[in-house]
């Protein structure tokens, strides 16, 4: 009965194989697309575009991330700003972004004139109403992008069956190994399942730093004021737009993001808010997550069965895989420079995300911009 055991769990131990098998099929099969994809961008399908940015407060590089959207080659675009009070440290910034381009049709809206739990879809919904076009672009206000960008992330919506294209987002710059280690969790983890997810069901999300769409497709569910009190507005627009019958497209394109936190705590943080509002989303898919940890699978292997020929299967195994993944998503796809330097990182990153996801389990409140919530029923609750 112990050798029966003892080779059931060693079996469980290899289904993370199978797991980086499907990643890296999806993995191939997503940028070898990317050709056809840059060529439907040629199309000159250029229709007037409204991009929406609520802000509070400053990020790093807060005027260039403002700015870069400033800069865009493309016809005919309005920037549209909306910030809680005069009072935001961001405020004068918009105003010299507006005084420096006086070229740009620029507008800086003040408060969302709405109550509710999820402050950045509340502004939203202002930004919505008050857009001049009928196709928007969303975009955080810690992205920065270069000038090609609206063409980009506009072209896929020339075809009639898309409803919204999102895309990928690397850090502008590295300054600590604590933002190392979270861009090798995003090549390494975060991407391939995203992409695991497009090759087996489709893409029913879009992911919050950059979204196209148009108002039509946001008010056949009730726009953003149907999500301003829930957590994970970005997803949920993609999977409501997807249930409409239209295609989610996640574009093999990279825009810039300037990254917010400096030590492993604030990286921890941010991870587990994120994946505490995932296990209340989809609470299946969150727990079916252990079988995509192939680092604690493989040291139970081996501790199961210690000999060389086990550690070289299944650690050996496990190694192999994830740098083909990450240099495959980082170096092949996403063309980033310095991956290979960032390599050693991934059993560490690895480390991590089982801890966050075990801990994930004991959480009833996430906190976001300095306020804690539950969420009850896919709704945040504040705590006091």
């Amino acid at each position: 009965m112990t050798a029966l055991v003892r080779n059931l769990f060693l079996g469980m131990s290899a289904i993370p194989s199978i797991y980086y098998i499907i990643a890296i099929v999806s993995i191939v099969k997503f940028f070898r697309a990317a050709p056809f994809v840059e060529a439907e961008e040629k199309s000159g399908f250029e229709p007037p575009v409204s991009i929406l940015k609520p802000v509070r407060g400053l990020d790093p590089g807060s005027y260039e991330n403002f700015a870069s959207f400033c800069r865009q080659d493309y016809p005919d675009y309005e920037i549209l700003f909306c910030v809680g009070d005069t009072n935001d440290p961001a405020f004068p910034l918009l105003e010299q972004v507006v005084r420096e381009f006086p070229e740009q049709q620029i507008r800086i809206l003040i408060g969302s004139g709405r109550e509710a739990a999820n402050d950045k879809v509340a502004k939203l919904v202002r930004l919505v109403d008050e857009a001049s076009h009928e196709y928007l672009v969303i975009s955080d206000s810690d992205v920065r992008v270069k000038s090609n960008y609206l063409r980009k992330t506009i072209a896929p919506l020339a075809n009639p069956k898309t409803g919204a294209a999102t895309c990928f987002y690397v850090p502008i710059e590295e300054t600590s190994w604590v933002q190392r280690l979270q861009d090798v969790g995003m090549l390494s983890d975060f991407y391939p399942g995203i992409l695991v997810a497009k090759q087996l069901d489709g893409v029913k999300f879009a992911l919050g730093p950059t979204i196209a769409t148009t108002r039509t497709r946001l008010q056949a569910f009730g726009g953003y004021a149907f999500l301003e009190n829930r957590p994970a507005d970005d997803l949920m627009v993609g999977r409501l737009i997807a249930d409409q019958g239209f295609e989610v497209e996640i574009l093999p394109y990279a825009i810039s993001t300037v990254p917010d936190y400096q030590s492993l705590s604030d990286l921890f943080h941010k991870r587990l808010r994120w994946i505490t509002v995932m296990r209340h989303m989809r609470p299946w898919g969150h727990l079916g997550l252990i079988f995509t940890l192939g680092l604690p699978w493989a040291l139970l292997a081996v501790a199961l069965h210690p000999t060389f020929a086990i550690a070289g299967a299944y650690l050996g195994g496990y190694l192999a895989f994830r740098i083909t993944m990450t240099a495959l998503v980082g170096t092949w796809g996403l063309r980033q420079r310095g991956v290979w330097q960032k390599i050693l990182l991934i059993p560490l990153w690895d480390a991590v995300a089982c801890l966050i996801w075990l801990v994930s389990f004991a959480r009833r409140s996430i906190r976001w911009r300095g306020q804690n919530y539950l969420i009850r029923d896919g709704v945040l609750v504040p705590i006091p």
